[in-house]
C-alpha cells in the first residue's frame, strides 16, 4: 500500500471534475482542521480519500464521504482495508456518491460491508436540472415558488455575495434554535469559504433588506454538479419571502459556472408518496425543509447509503450501543 499525497490526489481527482465535492483535496484540508485526518489512496482508475477520526488508545474510525471515485470501485478495497487496519480502524463508513437503484446492498455485501441505517449524510433529496433558460427553470417549480420569488423580488430583497461569515454565523445560531439543528463553529464556515471561494468553487449569498441580512447560503459548485450545503435565516421580515430569492440566486450563480444541477441537499428519507401525502401537517425534523424544497421542482434522489467496514466486532459493537445512547 503506497500512500497518495494531497497533490497527487489533486491531480487524480481532476480528472474526474463531476466528482462529488465531499472527495476533494479541499474538504479533506477543511475536516483536517476539525478532527479527521485524509488519507488518499490510488489505484489505476480508481482513488478515494478516507477521513480517520482518533479515538481513546490510538484506535480510530474510518469515513469515505460520496466516494471512491473512479471506475472500479470495489477493486479498490483491499487498498483501503489495509489503510484502515495500518490506522487501527475499529471500522469504516462508506457512504457512495450513487443513486439507489434496488442492486447496491447485495453488491456492497459481497467485499464484507454490513448495511447501515444512520448516515453521516442525508440520504434523501431533490436535484434540480439547470438546462434550458430561465424561463425552463420557473415552469418547473410550484406556481406559488414562482410567486414568491417574484414577491422578493418586488418587496425590495436584494441578494449579493457577502465575504461577511461573521452575519452568516449569526443568522445560522438563530436558526439552529429555532429549528433544533446543531451547527459548525464560525471557523469552520470561515475556513470552509477561504478554501474554496478563492477556487470560484463556493459563494456565500445573503438576501437584504434595507442592507439587514435576512437570509443567506452557502453554494459549491464542482464541474456540472452544485449543492446547497448551508443555510441560515432570520425571524424577521419573513413576509417578503427572501428565501426564495435567495436560492434562485443560487441557481443562477451555479448556472453561470456551467453546472447543470443543483442539488438542494436533504429532505425526509421517505418514499415520495408519503411525502406529498404528509408534508402539509408534519413540522418536525426535515418536514418543514421539504414543505419548502419541493417547491422548486426537481427530481427526488435517494442515494445508496451508508455502509460499515468492521474491523474490531467487540468495540464496533460497543460504538454503535454508545450512538444508540446519545439518540435517545
Amino acid at each position: 500500500m503506497t500512500l497518495s499525497s494531497p497533490a497527487e490526489w489533486q491531480q487524480f481527482i481532476n480528472q474526474y471534475p463531476d466528482a462529488h465535492v465531499l472527495q476533494t483535496e479541499e474538504w479533506g484540508r477543511l475536516k483536517s482542521s476539525f478532527g479527521w485526518a485524509p488519507r488518499y489512496l490510488i489505484n489505476g482508475d480508481t482513488g478515494t480519500m478516507v477521513l480517520f477520526k482518533k479515538l481513546p488508545l490510538g484506535f480510530t474510525v474510518g469515513y469515505i464521504p460520496k466516494g471512491p471515485v473512479g471506475i472500479n470501485l470495489t477493486g479498490i478495497m483491499p487498498e483501503v482495508d489495509r489503510l484502515c487496519r495500518d490506522q487501527k480502524a475499529i471500522f469504516l463508513k462508506i457512504e457512495p456518491d450513487l443513486i439507489e437503484t434496488g442492486n447496491e446492498i447485495s453488491g456492497w455485501d459481497r467485499h464484507g460491508f454490513i448495511a447501515e441505517s444512520r448516515t453521516i449524510q442525508p440520504r434523501r433529496s431533490i436535484v434540480l436540472d439547470l438546462s434550458g433558460s430561465e424561463e425552463d427553470w420557473l415552469s418547473r417549480m410550484k406556481q406559488k415558488t414562482r410567486y414568491n420569488i417574484r414577491l422578493a423580488q418586488k418587496k425590495e430583497i436584494t441578494v449579493e455575495p457577502s465575504k461577511d461569515i461573521s452575519e452568516f454565523y449569526s443568522l445560522m445560531t438563530v436558526t439552529g434554535s429555532r429549528d433544533g439543528f446543531g451547527v459548525h463553529s464560525q471557523a469552520y464556515y470561515q475556513m470552509a469559504y477561504d478554501i474554496f471561494n478563492p477556487l470560484g468553487q463556493c459563494e456565500l449569498l445573503v438576501a437584504r433588506y434595507q442592507g439587514k441580512a435576512l437570509a443567506a447560503l452557502f453554494v459549491f459548485a464542482r464541474g456540472t454538479r452544485s449543492w446547497y450545503l448551508y443555510g441560515a435565516s432570520s425571524d424577521e421580515e419573513r413576509n417578503r419571502m427572501p428565501t426564495y430569492v435567495l436560492q434562485w440566486e443560487a441557481m443562477r450563480w451555479a448556472s453561470q459556472r456551467g453546472c447543470l444541477e443543483y442539488d438542494l441537499w436533504g429532505i425526509p428519507d421517505e418514499n415520495e408518496a408519503v411525502l406529498e401525502a404528509q408534508f402539509s401537517e408534519r413540522y418536525d425534523g426535515l418536514w418543514g425543509v421539504y414543505r419548502f424544497k419541493r417547491g422548486y421542482g426537481g427530481s427526488l434522489t435517494r442515494s445508496v447509503g451508508a455502509f460499515d467496514r468492521v474491523y474490531n466486532p467487540a468495540l464496533y459493537r460497543f460504538y454503535q450501543l454508545l450512538a444508540k445512547r446519545r439518540e435517545i
